[in-house]
């Protein structure tokens, strides 16, 4: 890492493909920290980074090919060794940025002393004795309201004296991170025999990472002007949330319906569907008509983004990215999961709730649905079998109606991919909706 003139601290919790390929990455960019730590639970990871001298190799994937950087040093520490606990408290006392990038909100509380929520706790309750810096954290899952549940977390860990003194001076920081990334194990695409560079000599996987990093976070409200976060080509929006949605309900969703449909095809990489008839033109109708419409409508006068013409930058720019060769992204790491995104708030169904609370038929995604619940069962589902899954997904939330509404379009979806299926798959953008709905009164 080149010198740098500040003494900042950077922190990452997990190491995975946005901690390195992004907030590390961008961290070393900057030349704002003066060291990079990270905390990884996994301990063959932390020796691993260890015996490569805290360096790690990453490959930047771009329309034009793919770029090897390199990354370090980093001082990777495991939270279950005690010693490594303790100069892990210490680098979060003098951090001026932290970032979580664990699997999901979930991982943010466990029941021992190694537990995110309180290496944290302690952390600025240390920085609060010592006087330490002012310090944002960005709370990089896949949640609307991650900064909130991890503040939430922290303060649970912290006595009540000395809980508002620890807190006062950090903030928790929401993103929309719509940088995709992945790892691949493909012997014949790392080097020597491929051209992706390892993580770490022999690690025999590699880091794939988009080169966009347009990322957009909550501000950091500390009453005055004197904070300036180092990784500054992070964009701060007032009002994070309508942005979230749009990750959430344009860029997750329509990822998973081009994965699901995908899968169908038997497709086996999303590189692969830009040669499925009318899959493309498909995938931009379920964008812009269902999700983008629907948001528009939703978040009309916010910003340029939810205006049509923005709404279809937004979506041409994204499937283009979605299906770059270079991204080595597979169908099957883009399906995985299915129970979680078939959730009743989660980018499918979340969606379709959406656009059906906004007047719109969601029928494109209604096949998504469809098609990941064949999947899940192997063959055509009976509705009875859609019906009983997803309800017991859903739990049993007061809005019945909106349930059966959202059944109702799936159900017709099961049956329009059987027909195209039988059909001999003719091109999807020739699909239209089989049945208007009555949306009025959901």
């Amino acid at each position: 890492m080149s010198p740098s003139t500040h003494a900042s601290t950077f922190v990452g919790f997990g190491f995975g493909p946005i901690q390195a390929g992004l907030f590390l990455a961008e961290a070393q960019r900057s030349q704002r920290f003066g060291r990079l730590v990270v905390a990884e639970i996994q301990s063959d990871l932390v020796c691993a980074v260890r015996r490569a001298g805290g360096r790690v190799g990453l490959n930047v994937a771009s329309t034009d090919g793919v770029a090897a950087m390199h990354v370090g040093p980093i001082e990777m520490l495991d939270p279950a060794a005690p010693e490594d606990r303790r100069l892990l408290v210490e680098a979060v006392a003098e951090a001026s940025e932290l970032a979580t990038a664990v699997p999901n909100v979930n991982c943010y509380a466990g029941p021992g002393p190694d537990s995110l929520h309180r290496v944290l706790a302690d952390g600025f309750a240390l920085k609060d004795r010592r006087n330490g810096p002012r310090a944002v954290v960005y709370a990089a899952e896949n949640h609307n309201h991650a900064a909130e549940i991890l503040r939430d977390a922290v303060a649970s860990a912290l006595p009540p004296t000395a809980r508002e003194p620890a807190l006062r001076r950090v903030r928790f920081l929401n993103t929309v991170i719509g940088k995709m990334s992945g790892t691949v194990t493909d012997a014949d695409a790392i080097a020597p025999r491929g051209d992706l560079v390892e993580v770490t000599p022999g690690a025999r996987r590699a880091i794939v990472v988009e080169a966009f990093n347009h990322i957009l976070v909550s501000r950091a409200e500390f009453g005055d002007s004197d904070f300036q976060r180092g990784l500054s080509a992070f964009v701060e929006k007032d009002d994070l949330l309508p942005f979230e949605e749009a990750k959430l309900y344009g860029h997750n969703a329509v990822h998973a319906l081009a994965g699901y449909l995908g899968a169908l095809c038997g497709a086996a990489r999303m590189a692969d569907l830009p040669h499925v008839p009318g899959m493309i033109a498909f995938l931009r109708g379920a964008f812009i008509d269902e999700s983008g419409a629907a948001l528009i409508r939703k978040h009309a006068g916010l910003d340029p983004l939810f205006t049509e013409a923005g709404y279809a930058a937004y979506a041409d720019d994204l499937i283009q990215r979605m299906v770059m060769p270079h991204l080595r992204d597979t169908v099957e790491r883009v399906t995985r999961h299915s129970e979680r995104k078939l959730g009743w708030n989660d980018r499918l169904i979340g969606t379709m709730r959406l656009a059906v609370g906004q007047g719109i038929q969601p029928w494109r995604f209604a096949l998504g649905a469809a098609a990941a619940v064949w999947l899940a069962t192997g063959a055509q589902p009976e509705a009875e079998e859609v019906a009983a899954r997803l309800r017991s997904l859903w739990g049993a939330p007061s809005e019945t109606n909106e349930q059966d509404a959202v059944l109702a379009y799936i159900h017709q979806g099961i049956r329009q991919l059987a027909a195209w299926l039988a059909a001999g798959q003719p091109p999807l953008d020739t699909l239209r909706p089989a049945v208007a709905h009555d949306t009025s009164d959901t």
